[in-house]
């Protein structure tokens, strides 16, 4: 699971799982960037408005993402997808929003898997610093 900060407040119940399937194909002119493109990898994002606020004179929401598939980029770009890029997004968000903060503000918050070898189920939990 991993949380966001994006730019607006995305039409959505608040706390209620919305499923988001765009393809993702690169951008070979502008490599390392990726573009959905109906020609694109399948590409599955699971996403849930958690809460909303100004920042900056701007409304911002904070969102937990979930990955379904893991295409490079995949939640940025379904996240500009969206018409919600993430505030810092050098790649994706045009320039006010990558400049509203300091840093990219999309964080890992939880990873689970089982180890390779014993097939114990393991976690992670890391506190989102924002």
């Amino acid at each position: 699971s991993y949380e966001a900060v994006v730019a607006g407040t995305p039409d959505a119940p608040q706390q209620q799982w919305q499923d988001l399937h765009a393809p993702i194909a690169a951008d070979w002119e502008r490599r390392p960037l990726r573009i959905i493109h109906a020609t694109g990898k399948p590409s599955h994002t699971r996403w849930q408005w958690l809460e909303s606020w100004n920042h900056l004179g701007q409304a911002v929401s904070r969102l937990e993402l979930q990955p379904v598939t893991g295409r490079t980029h995949q939640l940025r770009l379904h996240m500009q997808h969206l018409g919600h890029p993430m505030l810092g997004d050098a790649l994706y968000a045009p320039d006010s929003i990558a400049a509203s903060a300091p840093r990219l503000l999309l964080h890992a918050r939880e990873l689970s898997l089982l180890h390779p070898v014993s097939g114990v189920p393991m976690q992670w939990h890391c506190p989102t610093p924002f």
